[in-house]
This record gives C-alpha cells, structure tokens and sequence, in this order.
C-alpha cells in the first residue's frame, strides 16, 4: 500500500433539511506533508467531533482502487483525490486484507487500523443525493480510519510497512458486513467484541447481537 495524496479540509457550510451545517468532508489534496496527530490530522477541519476525529477515528484511508467504480456511477462530479473525505489517498489498500489491529510504520507515524467508514448525510449531499449511502454500504468498500499510536508525518510516495499482524481478528470487509448485515456472523462478533483497536461503544453495541 503507497499513499499518493494526502487530503484535508477547510470548514465548509452544506445545507440540509433547510438547516447550515458546518463539515471537513470536502478535502482536497496539499500537496505536501501532513501531520498525524492522536486525535485529528493537523490542520484538517473536524467539525463534528462526536462522529469524527479522537483516538479510533484520527485518520481516514481509503482506496484509490475504488476510484473508477465511483466515478463510472458519478460522472458528473467534481473529481480530485479526497473525494471521499480520506486523510489519505492510498493505493492498492483492499478491506479484505487489513484486518483489525494491524499496526503499520508509515512515514515516521505507526498507525492502527481501526473501524471501517460507516457513512452519513454529509456524504450524500456532497454526491448530490442520499441513495449513495446505501450504495456505498452494498459496495462493502468503504475504507478505513485509523488510531495514531506514534504522531508523525506522512507525504505523498510513503509505503505502508506491517509491523504487527493483528491476532484472532477479522478483516475490516469482515468487520463492515458484520455491521449492516441483519443475520451477522456470531464468530466474527465474538472476535470483534474483544478487538481493543475498535471502541469500546462500538464493542458493547456489537455484543447485543450475540446469541450463543
């Protein structure tokens, strides 16, 4: 996996249900360093700190692979890396390969892959319309964030280096099935449930759906 561009936000005012919000979904690409911090990337606008941003959620990846599919279904859009509100544009990340846990060197940053993106209303209206949130769940592509376990830059050109495989998880493509699924998968919620890369209100919400 090779970052080829890092991305970040001013605020921005969308307006939905007849309401201004403020959100840092719409990045765009700097062009130079960034700085993973614990908790946000520095600089970048986190408006809405209940949903985005802290320890589990500090830095957004998604797959530059997944571009084409996207733009095929939007062509009308204004495209440029970021579009999808990710940190950071990376190639070749494939959801059915990182699993939960799995602690990687980049730049000088060690990060954590944490939960996968579950999509919300801002990312409808930054693609124009609310359909493409069930879109994006069905595609089961959606990415990941990650928990920042050393603060460090990251540029454009970094690799991705594993330096701990995660035991006894589950892969984040696992993880979001399990998450949208309505008979979901009771070996896979008993592995997430003691995954201490998730949160903990993720854990205990997940452990509801256990039956045996």
């Amino acid at each position: 996996m090779q970052v080829i561009s890092t991305n970040i936000a001013k605020p921005t005012t969308i307006i939905f249900d007849g309401e201004e919000v403020i959100t840092g979904i719409y990045k765009t690409p700097t062009n130079q360093p960034v700085y993973l911090g614990k908790e946000t990337v520095k600089g970048d606008e986190v408006t809405d700190r209940e949903n985005h941003g802290g320890e589990f959620k500090a830095c957004y990846l998604f797959s530059e692979n997944h571009y084409a599919y996207w733009k095929n279904l939007y062509p009308n859009l204004n495209w440029d890396w970021g579009m999808f509100g990710e940190n950071l544009t990376v190639k070749n990340l494939d959801e059915t390969k990182i699993h939960i846990g799995d602690i990687y060197k980049l730049g000088s940053a060690l990060v954590q892959i944490t939960q996968p993106r579950e999509p919300c209303y801002k990312f409808g209206v930054k693609f124009g319309t609310q359909r493409v949130l069930k879109q994006f769940v069905k595609h089961g592509c959606p990415g990941t964030y990650v928990r920042i376990l050393e603060e460090g830059f990251v540029k454009t050109g970094d690799y991705f280096e594993l330096v701990e495989k995660a035991k006894n998880s589950i892969s984040t493509a696992q993880f979001y099935s399990l998450l949208f699924s309505k008979i979901k998968n009771q070996e896979h919620l008993k592995l997430a449930i003691v995954n201490e890369a998730l949160p903990p209100s993720k854990r205990e919400k997940l452990r509801e759906y256990i039956t045996s």
